[in-house]
């Protein structure tokens, strides 16, 4: 249980995939225009990595090393295949939104990263919830990224909502400001980069603290 509370810190905070290894940068700056999408795409990549890291790790040992890197990529591109129908069978206004991201988790290095330092010298429980919790802590970047920009560059959150449960949902929206213009640089790639700076400055001010 140690162990996978250390893992699990690991991910969330001390080694955040996109606050301290800046890694899956494009998903993370061209999705998150609002909380819905980086929150979605935040969690079908969390089970991507998940799945991944609990699928290689058994078959680590019997793979040689020189087709190691292949049969890895082949096992990740087979679960987003699956993850990628599944959105487009059960929640196709989502699939649409997110476009070409979901099949991109399969470039994400964050992926193949995480199974080549950890799943290919790990056992399969560890190394499935350093998947889950790296995927998670990903998956909590996005989501607050999107917040940050979708309030400041249309002065709402959560619009989107329907698109996972229906137009019943519209109503969950929320308004912060009436007749608000928008504020454009925050919905624009300079505006993720500036958002994503101000989380790492913040989390680096408390560790300081």
């Amino acid at each position: 249980m140690s162990d996978i509370k250390k893992i699990a810190i690991d991910g969330l905070w001390k080694q955040n995939p996109g606050l301290v290894q800046l890694l899956g940068l494009c998903p993370t700056l061209a999705v998150t225009t609002s909380v819905v999408n980086g929150l979605s795409l935040g969690i079908a990549t969390a089970l991507v990595m998940a799945l991944s890291n609990g699928s290689i790790s058994p078959i680590r040992k019997f793979v040689p090393t020189e087709i190691r890197v292949p049969v890895f990529i082949l096992i990740i591109a087979a679960l987003v295949t699956i993850i990628d129908f599944s959105i487009h069978a059960f929640i196709e206004p989502l699939y649409k939104a997110l476009g070409i991201f979901i099949p991109l988790i399969v470039t994400n290095c964050i992926v193949l990263a995480r199974v080549e330092s950890f799943a290919a010298k790990n056992d399969t429980a560890p190394s499935f919830f350093d998947g889950l919790y790296m995927g998670l802590g990903l998956a909590m970047v996005l989501a607050v990224l999107g917040a940050l920009r979708e309030i400041f560059g249309k002065g709402t959150l959560l619009s989107g909502i329907d698109l996972i449960f229906g137009s019943s949902a519209s109503g969950l929206v929320i308004h912060f400001f009436s007749d608000y213009p928008g504020f454009l640089l925050a919905i624009l790639p300079p505006g993720a980069f500036i958002s994503l700076a101000c989380l790492i400055a913040v989390k680096n001010h408390i560790e300081a603290r």
